[in-house]
């Protein structure tokens, strides 16, 4: 069985994320519905597809390739928080 953990937050709403198994979700929903201090935001999210993980792999392969032979730039850290 899996455990939650839940820090009070400090002066603004926290969000947390739940697996639940699917023939508990619909009593689970109905559940917090009813308390006045819990806002439910359903949200589909199935993450990135196989094929896209493997693309950003190689891509990132090839970009780790081009650093190490010295053909990409790159830029500290400081550089990328200062143009944020």
């Amino acid at each position: 069985m899996e455990t939650l953990t839940i820090k009070k937050p400090k002066n603004r709403q926290q969000r947390i994320v739940l697996n639940v198994v699917p023939k508990k979700y619909d009593f689970l929903m109905e559940l917090l519905r009813n308390f006045n201090f819990v806002k439910v935001v359903e949200e589909e999210n199935d993450g990135d597809s196989r094929e896209e993980i493997i693309a950003n792999l190689k891509q990132t392969a090839k970009d780790l390739k081009l650093l190490t032979e010295g053909k990409l730039q790159t830029r500290s850290a400081r550089e990328l928080l200062n143009e944020l």
